[in-house]
């Protein structure tokens, strides 16, 4: 299958995933519920403790009142609702799967967060535009092989003004070998294939955009590894 027809249609099994039986597991893994397995409660600590680290980084960035932000990927808005609260100039924040942007939007109402303040639109990550202080994709290239995430880097990068930041799973030998026997991301967990992304390339793909690495963490938890990374531009 040639590259482009091959990327549309893992593109529209994700898609399809997310829409159907994947947005019922992943609301309740971001959320509160008590009704997850140990692995999808270790995800839910995981992908929290990215989230955290964004938000104070940001924090000790500052003015977030004067900056616009793109929150790309933003499922059911685990870090645009608690930035909106924190008094981010505006949100654009998107998803593939309209199912995940209108439960974001219902969480949004439920926090008291203003209408018009977050812009909520279903998409691809492809099909976004606009200029903006601060784009910021979470968790999401895991659907990306890696020439089309470094790809998407570029694409995203070219639309942030000062900042980028970015996670993604890892590439490691071991992360490798768990994957190939089927403990990094177990069946019963998901249905749609994960990448490990080789970080260098990352890290290069950013740079031809005209973005440096300014901070680093590596979050962990039995089933979820995710390098972060905050780009500036240089």
């Amino acid at each position: 299958m040639h590259i482009a027809a091959e990327t549309a249609a893992e593109k529209a099994e994700v898609k399809g995933y997310f829409e159907t039986t994947g947005f019922d597991r992943w609301n309740r893994i971001y959320s509160e519920s008590e009704d997850v397995n140990r692995v999808q409660r270790n995800i839910r600590i995981g992908h929290q403790k990215t989230v955290d680290n964004v938000l104070a980084w940001l924090q000790e960035q500052g003015n977030l009142g004067e900056r616009s932000f793109c929150d790309a990927g933003c499922g059911v808005g685990s870090l645009t609702l608690p930035l909106a609260q924190l008094g981010a100039g505006s949100i654009a924040a998107s998803d593939l799967s309209a199912a995940m942007v209108q439960e974001a939007e219902r969480r949004g109402v439920q926090a008291g967060i203003a209408p018009g303040r977050i812009h909520f639109l279903a998409s691809d990550l492809e099909s976004l535009s606009g200029r903006y202080d601060t784009v910021i994709c979470l968790d999401v290239f895991i659907h990306y092989p890696q020439a089309p995430a470094e790809e998407m880097v570029r694409h995203l990068a070219g639309m942030a003004e000062q900042h980028l930041i970015v996670s993604f799973a890892p590439y490691t030998p071991l992360l490798a070998l768990l994957k190939g026997i089927g403990q990094l991301f177990p069946g019963p967990s998901k249905t749609t294939r994960a990448y490990t992304l080789r970080e260098a390339g990352i890290v290069a793909a950013a740079a031809e955009a005209g973005f440096r690495p300014v901070r680093r963490s590596l979050n962990k938890a039995p089933f979820y590894f995710s390098r972060l990374i905050a780009f500036e531009r240089a």
